[in-house]
């Protein structure tokens, strides 16, 4: 996506209003207009990356370096009984804007939110073959 199309990089130079939660020379933190619960967060990178993968390591650690303080104000404010730190990368994770973004989403016991972990079990042997590819990708 073009940075001039970006949402958030409108937010960014102020062009489209935030409710700010944080904001240093790197990082943005706001409000998500559609949150999944009171206090529903999203952390930055003010330059534009689409994808985790795709972030230079040293921004990439300014924004961690961050979330946990964040998190932890948010958790604090919401009396909260714990969080989901999401990030979707790709439309087929779930990333409906096309920058780089964390959740950080406050829960509460019995919410019902992510009720339900799709897990399941290698076959024989699997588990090994994709170690392996992925091992050859890094």
């Amino acid at each position: 996506m073009n940075e001039d199309k970006c949402l958030f990089c409108k937010m960014v130079l102020g062009q489209i209003p935030v409710t700010k939660i944080y904001e240093d020379d790197s990082i943005l933190s706001f409000l998500d207009i559609g949150p999944i619960s009171d206090g529903h967060t999203l952390v930055i990178p003010k330059q534009h990356y689409e994808k985790v993968d795709e972030c230079p390591p040293e921004l990439l650690s300014q924004v961690a370096s961050r979330i946990g303080k964040i998190a932890g104000a948010v958790i604090a404010a919401m009396k909260a009984d714990g969080y989901n730190i999401l990030c979707n990368n790709g439309k087929a994770a779930g990333q409906v804007i096309d920058h780089l973004h964390f959740h950080i989403i406050p829960r509460r016991t019995g919410d019902g939110v992510f009720n339900r972990w799709p897990s399941y079990q290698y076959e024989q042997g699997k588990i090994e073959e994709v170690a392996e590819k992925i091992r050859k990708n890094i």
